[in-house]
């Protein structure tokens, strides 16, 4: 049950990151390198001082791989979304999630039972039924490239996770690292922020980024590459029930029955082999 709770803390925290950033590029005035930049360099003050206040030093831990990861999703993320739709770079990313860290379990060989495979299947099918766009047009390439480069480092992100011994201090080394990155970006392609959209990536890089991601590096070695891959398909919805909330819209049946199938995927994946074994055996 605590896995569970925390599992399902840092999915809200994912979730509330993507609206952040959403809302920080939706009318324009902050631009993507910018709100990037602030987002690496604020979650890198504030673990820093929080690794510091516990008695840790100064001094983060150098990981090249986890800081240059962490750096091409964050990157990658906010410009894929100042030409994608929401959903659609919903879709590209953990669908890419997916593929990297399942390919990454099987090279470092994972057992992946069938009931994750067929989890994984399901809630993926879920996402793409609520978020796939009507009339089918084509995503725009460049963007789809970005999305696909930002899943691609969020799954070594989070496979190089799960031998975090200190997630706090993994993970505030690699934010230390990586905000020269965002910023070597902001001055070869300078835009600006507003003072909301620099709030906005200030909540975004130290509370739902920072914290959350340390959270996640704690929760990573429990759950598993597949398991925590098939879990992350639930950000999606909860940040669409989110957008439904903030916006006062009603809830549609084809958003009710996505959900389930997602969340029904999600579970399946996530069960337990005994209790797996106990459900079946019950129901037969």
């Amino acid at each position: 049950m605590r896995l569970f709770l925390l599992t399902a803390l840092t999915m809200l925290a994912f979730a509330a990151n993507s609206i952040l950033n959403r809302m920080a590029l939706e009318d324009g005035t902050t631009g993507p390198a910018a709100f990037a930049a602030i987002r690496l360099v604020a979650g890198a003050l504030c673990l820093w001082a929080l690794v510091a206040w516990r008695g840790g030093g100064m001094r983060p831990l150098w990981q090249p791989g986890g800081a240059a990861s962490l750096a091409l999703y964050v990157l990658g993320f906010s410009f894929a979304y100042v030409s994608l739709p929401a959903g659609v770079g919903a879709l590209i990313l953990f669908g890419g999630v997916q593929i990297t860290m399942f390919a990454g379990a099987l090279i470092l060989r994972e057992t992946v039972p069938a009931r994750r495979w067929a989890g994984a299947a399901l809630a993926f099918g879920g996402l793409v039924w609520l978020l796939w766009p009507a009339g089918g047009a084509a995503p725009d390439p460049w963007g789809a490239a970005l999305m696909a480069a930002a899943a691609l480092g969020w799954g070594i992100y989070s496979l190089l996770g799960r031998g975090a011994t200190d997630p706090m201090g993994a993970t505030a080394g690699n934010f230390v690292f990586a905000a020269p990155l965002g910023l070597i970006v902001l001055a070869v392609l300078p835009d600006t922020a507003t003072a909301q959209g620099a709030v906005l990536a200030v909540l975004s890089g130290a509370v739902t980024s920072g914290c959350g991601y340390a959270l996640w590096y704690a929760v990573l070695p429990r759950l598993g590459s597949t398991r925590a891959a098939v879990a992350q398909l639930c950000v999606p919805v909860i940040a669409a029930a989110g957008g439904l909330l903030l916006l006062g819209e009603g809830i549609s049946l084809r958003f009710a029955m996505a959900s389930a199938l997602v969340l029904g995927g999600v579970l399946l994946a996530a069960l337990p082999p005994a209790r797996e074994a106990h459900v079946l055996g019950k129901d037969a």
